[in-house]
């Protein structure tokens, strides 16, 4: 077990640790009475002169600088990303936008000609997950598909409303994670082409791959696990693909002399931490000789309680908006993206195989049916693990014994900190009587290994798909809770006895989420396009790299820098002396001197 971790944080979701500390600069109280130190107080006295005391405000930039915590959770105040920062922002823009029958806008500003404007123009997109949608179909007792429609209408119509300035663009992430789950298909066939002795510096992560849909995963290894990096996936997440397709082609078709402003509705605070690193800016796939300030992907994100207390901002009930679609709501003037989702691509429809498909995306599964394809006559099957949150695949030949290859699925931090064992190398420990051996002139003791164990220190599965949150995405952070009064009021009176029994079972819940996020399967179909789960997959894969290879001609860029990100290790100091010894400086010291432990 980690070192920061505790017995106190088993319960699944890790808070902050003891070492996440910004102290609260306060000036010394005015003499204005002598002070005694041994009056005798009341309790009521004590509770006012702690009433006063500030609360302490954690920053993004504070959180991202400090490597005390495993990683953020919901009592850590971000206050750089949120929903008053996104009306904030808008409230800044004195310039609305009209659309042209082509998808273009024009963008006209109160008082002065738009055509000489004097400043940059923002245009403002949003991007919703499917599990945001899922969370308030489950409140709210309607479709995905109509709550996805009461979005946008929020967005882009009632928040507008007073002279105010509202969303230009509401889109789905949803077929940008099919890209994804192609694109993950795609690295995890190099790597076993490649086989699995991949040195560091290789740009493909090494076997068995990790999922790096997960921020919060992401920042647990690069905080506490920097050796398992190398096996990540280098795949950027749906939230940062799109918005990286935003930045570098939007600009292009609207106009340079506007900035385009990227607004993504998670379930997920970690989801924040991800918008906020530095991997993730146009500096990363821009030209190198470009100046300025790196801008972000994705400028900000907000949950989806924060959607709701968005909508109550701008005094608009959510509840009470049309579930039915906009007639006038167009997409994006970037012709590689309007000819990608014209045909409503996505891979997920293996689900109708009867797979656990998972609530974050269904990226094993999705791969794994992309191999079953490669071995004619092949099979999956599924074996339970310890829990609900852990369930292996296994690929079988067509003689149904030889097994091709196996993965896995492991959410909640109890089951990755058993996978995480796995994977980390062997420590070297200093032993009485081990047998010493010469390394880069140091003398150094090997442990000896138990009888009968394996010499790799790895896994026997080829994938894995890790999240942070027991049951996956659909229990983010962010999400309405089953205590959420939101749930109570906006449920239609005839489910009110069924919202009251939610709101003391979580697991019931949660449960009833589930049902929404894999229900929009059924009904989830774009203008234009076919039903998604009776498209065929390989017609499905073309054009998905058809979309690839036309974004990176258009915007000039190779597709590594636009669909791939790196990662990096963030040593600690928390509680650190400066100057202050470490554990493997003392220990060669003690071998120099003849010593030992």
């Amino acid at each position: 077990m980690s070192a920061i971790l505790s017995a106190d944080d088993l319960n699944d979701f890790i808070s902050p640790g003891v070492a996440c500390i910004k102290p609260v600069e306060t000036l010394p109280a005015a003499a204005s009475e002598p002070s005694n130190p041994y009056e005798v107080t009341t309790e009521d006295k004590v509770a006012a002169t702690e009433a006063k005391l500030q609360a302490a405000q954690i920053s993004l930039t504070d959180c991202l600088a400090c490597s005390g915590c495993v990683t953020s959770a919901e009592a850590v105040l971000v206050s750089l990303q949120s929903h008053q920062e996104v009306l904030a922002v808008l409230d800044s823009e004195d310039s609305y936008s009209v659309g042209s029958p082509d998808g273009s806008l024009q963008h006209v500003s109160a008082g002065e000609d738009a055509t000489v404007p004097s400043r940059r123009k923002k245009i403002f997109v949003a991007s919703v997950s499917p599990q945001t949608r899922a969370s308030l179909a489950a409140a709210m007792g309607r479709s995905t598909k109509e709550i996805g429609h009461m979005i946008d209408r929020l967005l882009l119509q009632s928040i507008s409303s007073n002279g105010k300035r509202g969303f230009d663009y509401v889109l789905d992430t949803t077929p940008f994670l099919s890209v994804c789950l192609h694109l993950a298909a795609q690295e995890l066939a190099a790597s076993l082409a490649n086989g699995s002795n991949r040195s560091n510096s290789d740009s493909a992560p090494k076997l068995p791959i990790l999922t790096s849909e997960c921020p919060g995963f992401v920042c647990y290894l690069e905080k506490t696990h920097a050796a398992v990096l190398p096996h990540l996936s280098r795949l950027k997440s749906p939230q940062a693909l799109l918005g990286t397709l935003l930045k570098s082609l939007l600009p292009k078709y609207i106009g340079n002399d506007v900035d385009v402003y990227h607004v993504a509705v998670m379930p997920c605070f970690d989801k924040k931490l991800e918008a906020s690193r530095a991997e993730l800016t146009d500096a990363t796939w821009k030209d190198s000789d470009q100046d300025g300030t790196p801008t972000r992907d994705v400028d900000c994100v907000i949950t989806t309680r924060e959607l709701l207390q968005l909508a109550d901002s701008r005094d608009v009930d959510f509840s009470t908006l049309s579930p039915k679609a906009l007639p006038n709501k167009m997409l994006p003037p970037i012709p590689p993206l309007q000819n990608f989702l014209s045909s409503s691509r996505n891979l997920k429809g293996g689900r109708s195989l009867g797979l656990q498909v998972g609530t974050s995306g269904g990226y094993l599964v999705s791969i794994m049916q992309e191999l079953q394809a490669q071995h004619a006559g092949s099979r999956i099957i599924e074996k339970k693990g310890r829990n609900s949150d852990v369930v292996e695949f296994i690929l079988l030949s067509a003689d149904g014994e030889t097994e091709i290859l196996k993965m896995a699925r492991f959410y909640g931090f109890r089951n990755i900190q058993n996978l995480v064992r796995k994977l980390k190398p062997a420590k070297l420990r200093l032993l009485p009587g081990a047998v010493a051996r010469k390394v880069v002139g140091k003398t150094v003791r090997t442990p000896t290994a138990k009888a009968g164990a394996s010499s790799s220190s790895g896994s026997d599965y080829c994938y894995a798909e890790v999240m942070a949150c027991p049951g996956g995405c659909t229990n983010g952070g962010g999400q309405l809770k089953f205590d959420d009064s939101f749930i109570i009021d906006s449920v239609a009176q005839a489910n009110a006895n069924a919202a009251v029994v939610l709101r003391s079972e979580a697991k019931a819940w949660l449960g009833r989420v589930d049902e929404a996020y894999f229900s929009a399967e059924d009904d989830t179909t774009e203008p234009g396009g076919k039903n998604l789960s009776v498209q065929n997959k390989s017609s499905q894969i073309m054009d998905i790299d058809q979309f690839m290879e036309e974004w990176a001609t258009d915007a000039r860029i190779s597709l590594d820098k636009l669909a791939y990100t790196t990662y990096r290790a963030v040593e600690s100091n928390v509680g650190k002396i400066e100057g202050e010894m470490s554990t493997l400086q003392a220990a060669e010291l003690a071998q120099k001197v003849g010593g030992g432990w």
